[in-house]
Formats: C-alpha cells, sequence, structure tokens
C-alpha cells in the first residue's frame, strides 16, 4: 500500500476542512495535531484552500495536509504545488483521477456505485472515498457493495460522527473515517482552537477506545497463584478458571504462576485497533516492546509498552 495511505490509516480519522481565512490554517491545524490527529484535509470549497495547505505545509511539517473536493486537474497542480500529499474528490472525475496516477498523487476519488468502483479497479486504486457515506446507504451499503471488490479500501466521509464512527472503524475494509464534527465551522470562526483541540481528543478516545480489562498480579509460583485466586473469588464471590500460565478470578483478576513482567504485575488495557494504538503511542513517544507482541495468524492481538507505570506493566489487548 502507499505510504500516504498506510499514514491516514494508522491515525484512522480525517478532518475535512473548509476554511474562509487562512490565518486560521496553522492554529487549527496544530490544535488537530496536539489533539491527537496530525492530519487535515483542507477543501477547495473556499479561496484561502490554496493558501491554508501551503502554511500548513511549510509551518507544520509533521501533520499529513491533504486537499479535498478537488474538481479539477488545474486544482490538483495548485494544491501540490502548495504542498498537499493527497488529494480527496467528491466524485469520479476520470481525467483528474488519470492525471493523479500518471504522476503519482495518491488519490481517493468519491465512488457511491458498483459501477465507481470498477473504475477505480480499472485504473489501479487502492483506496476511494466512500461518499456520502450515510446518504447512499451507511454500512449496509457498503458492505454489500464492496463485497466483490476486495482489492479496494474505503474512506467513507459524510454522516461520520462520535456516533457512528466504530461501526465503519470496525470494517475491515474500512481505511479510515473523514469527518468534520472536531472541526465544526462556529469554532473555526471563533478562534477557539482549544475547542477544536478538546473535541479533537475526545474524538482520538472514542477511536481507540481504551478501556480497562484486568489486572495481572504476581505470585512466586502456581501454588501461591491458586491460593490468592481463590482467596480473591471467595471474598468477592467470583469463580475460579485455572489456566496454564495464570488463574483468574472472575474476569478482571489475574494471578500469574510465576513472577511476569512488572514489579507487581500488569494491567491489560483493551483498545478497539491495536494497530492505531501504537501508531497512536509512538507519535506521543510512548514507547512499545514489540518483543513481547502476540499473534493470531498474522494479527497481531497483544503487546506491552515499554514503561512500568506504578509499578505495573502495560499490556495492551485488541477487543
Amino acid at each position: 500500500m502507499n505510504e500516504i495511505l498506510k499514514k491516514i490509516e494508522e491515525i484512522g480519522i480525517v478532518p475535512v476542512i473548509a476554511l474562509e481565512n487562512a490565518d486560521h490554517a496553522v492554529p487549527l491545524c496544530k490544535a488537530l495535531q496536539e489533539g491527537g490527529l496530525p492530519i487535515a484535509e483542507i477543501t477547495f470549497r473556499t479561496k484561502a484552500a490554496k493558501e491554508s495547505i501551503a502554511r500548513v505545509a511549510k509551518e507544520l511539517p509533521d501533520v499529513l495536509v491533504g486537499a479535498g473536493t478537488v474538481l479539477s486537474v488545474d486544482q490538483v497542480k495548485q494544491a501540490v504545488e502548495a504542498g498537499a500529499k493527497f488529494i480527496v474528490a467528491p466524485g469520479f472525475n476520470k481525467e483528474v483521477v488519470q492525471y493523479c496516477v500518471d504522476n503519482s498523487i495518491p488519490i481517493t476519488p468519491g465512488c457511491s456505485t458498483p459501477s465507481d468502483l470498477e473504475m477505480a479497479v480499472s485504473m489501479g486504486l487502492e483506496a476511494v472515498k466512500f461518499f456520502p457515506a450515510e446518504a447512499s446507504g451507511g454500512m449496509k451499503m457498503l458492505k454489500a457493495m464492496s463485497a466483490p471488490y476486495k482489492m479496494l479500501s474505503f474512506i467513507p466521509t459524510g454522516g461520520i460522527s462520535a456516533d457512528n464512527l466504530n461501526e465503519y472503524l470496525a470494517f475491515d475494509k474500512v481505511l479510515a473515517c473523514g469527518g468534520t464534527w472536531m472541526v465544526k465551522s462556529d469554532l473555526i470562526n471563533a478562534g477557539d482552537f482549544d475547542g477544536i483541540k478538546k473535541l479533537t481528543k475526545e474524538a482520538v478516545d472514542t477511536m481507540l477506545g481504551f478501556e480497562l480489562a484486568h489486572v495481572g498480579i504476581n505470585a512466586e509460583n502456581a501454588e501461591e497463584s491458586l491460593a490468592i485466586t481463590k482467596r480473591y473469588a471467595e471474598v468477592f464471590n467470583m469463580p475460579v478458571k485455572e489456566g496454564n500460565s495464570s488463574n483468574f478470578a472472575g474476569t478482571g483478576i489475574e494471578v500469574n504462576k510465576a513472577p511476569g513482567l512488572g514489579k507487581h504485575g500488569h494491567l491489560a488495557i483493551r483498545t478497539n485497533s491495536l494497530s492505531r494504538a501504537i501508531a497512536y503511542f509512538n507519535r506521543t513517544g510512548i514507547e512499545i516492546d514489540m518483543n513481547t507482541a502476540k499473534f493470531k495468524g498474522d494479527k497481531m492481538i497483544a503487546v506491552y509498552l515499554k514503561e512500568e507505570i506504578g509499578g505495573f506493566a502495560v499490556h495492551l489487548l485488541q477487543k
């Protein structure tokens, strides 16, 4: 897969932005970056688009900036000249797509019918924009329409919100989702970038969905492990489940049969997307110990952070 598309997949949410004032571009994208989404699709719906893209590309090189609502080859040229790293179109304009393909410019044209997808496949595209997602039938339509096109990934946009975000992201053919709910026009026009940062953090929290799965306690041996497990089970009226390397009291208390990672044990944290959680932590300077990764087939299902917190190792689990 194209490296830009991989980055978009890792980030998971693409804020779609219409800017009337180019002076807002940098503080807005800085708020997105600090909120956990170092990406922006700045649309060519306004005259400020090209300058906005240029300012972000120059001043915030770690933000992946692209151009949206691109309707012509001339707009593609303007966007790329300004520093756009990817192009998004509302529909399938064959001339625009062909120009981008010929010049190795990542493009995700809008598609809402099998005929659109046929054209995308014929031109060698890896991903398209499913637009307008909700108005076109939502997840039910996407699953039905995409079934014959296993080679394509999708970026649903249009009607996506915090309420349905994870429904889309849970579908394995969805690369990422585009949305506007964290970049509301009234907040942009008011210069309320702290408000945008707050909404962005909430969007990232919704996407990753971190929650405590269980607490792991280190015991010295199997006998001690079972004794501790049974005591928790007795006190809190929980079932005991014995395992090969550990025992569980209920589902929330694990007792290892030998000392494991962490001075006291570990905390297991579930997430909606282990791959996106790892990418998020890498961006924020939190190191992952990939030597601890566990797989089911070719899919990673668990991995530890390198850092111990309060004497506990931290174990990330795929929900």
